[in-house]
């Protein structure tokens, strides 16, 4: 690699964190929200204020989330990933309508509906979306200037995959978490012309991103590796959350099916009865079932308490309801975090909670069980084992979460059938031929 080309990659990097920064904000701006109208007991400090301003903004941003993405703005519903998985396999006929979903004006119709996919505290993170403006913003510069330092001679599938890895890696402060994401679920080609690219962005991304937007360590407990005696429960916790990650993919795709019908029938009426859904939901739950559900997810890790006992049930239903409902976002964050709490139920029913964990092996048991779902519905485990320990830190833990995450795989995979993006996909390589 020459060092103008070197050069070009890190510049593309610093640019591709500068353009993530309203995802990141908007981010924020909705766990705020939420700990501000929102009691949540043992996550957040403070008493609830304005319980009612909070029910109007999720009423009114789940409403206006749902009108728009299946109105004005149906080109930027969902998370983005579906034309860029479809470029790694269309044939040159069929690239150039995946290019129009895939170009920064999309993104750029994609900003309202997160504002109020946010400020309504819908079930889904910035994941996805961050991968698609990554791969929309190389593809920009790629087809804009062919013949320009760094990305001249790459094919466009290949820029989309790098942008793609690149912009999930920076916006979680990994560039190695970007680069397992790009080699498992969004290249069909392998090798250094994608690793290394990746990599560039991703780490000059990150460097900026945590000059500017700094966060704070996880966890805080002291790292050991997992007793021995806890490895039976491991593996129990990570076989009850790969059936469940098989079950909530098998559940979401008819029901976005079903959704998707009645709410090209009657857009105002589907718009408000899931809204009313979601508010209701979040009123059962307190708050919890809000966001993509890192203060459950964060607390867990931690070795803390997710929830009450009922809070995997409301935030499995508002997942199902938010993604399915075409929300700008995917299935990440809300898998990772509904593993962390089934793991919590399954300590508990085996008496395990009470029977000489401590926190950081509570913490622990977490990531196994966030890892395991979060696998099972996706598929990809070196990616949600690699995402699980990016968020909890711990050094010791990772061989487990690899392991589990593998045999979450190999064991949901015959129940799940096609995964979420394979779907989206699918239907999106139908409608263009």
């Amino acid at each position: 690699m020459t060092a103008l080309r070197l050069v070009g990659f890190l510049a593309l990097g610093l640019l591709l964190a500068l353009v993530e920064q309203p995802y990141q904000a908007l981010s924020a701006l909705g766990f705020e929200l939420q700990q501000r109208f929102w009691a949540l007991p043992g996550l957040v400090g403070g008493a609830a204020v304005h319980r009612g301003g909070g029910a109007l903004l999720v009423f009114a941003g789940s409403f206006l989330t749902v009108w728009l993405a299946w109105g004005p703005l149906r080109g930027a519903r969902g998370g983005g990933l579906p034309p860029l998985l479809a470029l790694q396999q269309a044939p040159s006929a069929q690239q150039a309508s995946l290019l129009d979903r895939l170009d920064l004006r999309t993104q750029l119709r994609r900003l309202p509906l997160m504002l109020f996919t946010h400020l309504g505290g819908l079930t889904v993170g910035i994941e996805s979306p961050s991968a698609s403006l990554g791969a929309a913003l190389l593809l920009a510069i790629r087809r804009r200037w062919p013949a320009a330092q760094p990305l001249a001679g790459l094919s466009l599938p290949l820029v989309a995959a790098i942008g793609g890895g690149a912009g999930l890696g920076a916006a979680f402060r990994s560039p190695l978490l970007g680069t397992a994401y790009a080699l498992e679920e969004l290249s069909r080609q392998k090798g250094l012309d994608l690793v290394l690219p990746t990599l560039l962005l991703g780490g000059s991304g990150t460097l900026l991103l945590q000059a500017v937007l700094p966060q704070a360590a996880p966890g805080g407990q002291a790292f050991a590796a997992v007793p021995i005696q806890w490895w039976g429960l491991a593996l129990v916790i990570t076989l009850i959350a790969a059936m469940a990650g098989a079950l909530f993919v098998k559940v979401l795709i008819p029901l976005s099916g079903w959704l998707a019908a009645g709410l090209r029938r009657r857009r105002w009426w589907g718009a408000a009865l899931i809204a009313l859904a979601l508010l209701l939901i979040a009123l059962g739950s307190g708050g919890l079932s809000l966001n993509d559900g890192g203060l459950s997810l964060d607390a867990a890790l931690a070795g803390g308490s997710g929830g009450v006992p009922a809070t995997v049930l409301w935030r499995t239903l508002s997942s199902w309801l938010s993604i399915a409902a075409g929300a700008p976002g995917g299935l990440m964050h809300d898998t990772m975090t509904l593993g962390s709490l089934l793991s919590e139920r399954v300590i508990a029913w085996t008496g395990a909670w009470h029977g000489g964990l401590v926190t950081a092996e509570r913490g622990q048991l977490a990531a196994v069980g966030a890892t395991a779902l979060f696998a099972a519905a996706c598929g990809t485990p070196v990616f949600c084992a690699l995402f699980v320990f990016t968020l909890q830190g711990d050094p010791q833990i990772l061989p487990l979460l690899l392991l589990c995450s593998a045999v979450a795989v190999a064991c949901a995979a015959p129940l799940r059938g096609t995964g979420w993006n394979e779907h989206g996909t699918e239907g999106l390589c139908r409608a263009l031929t």
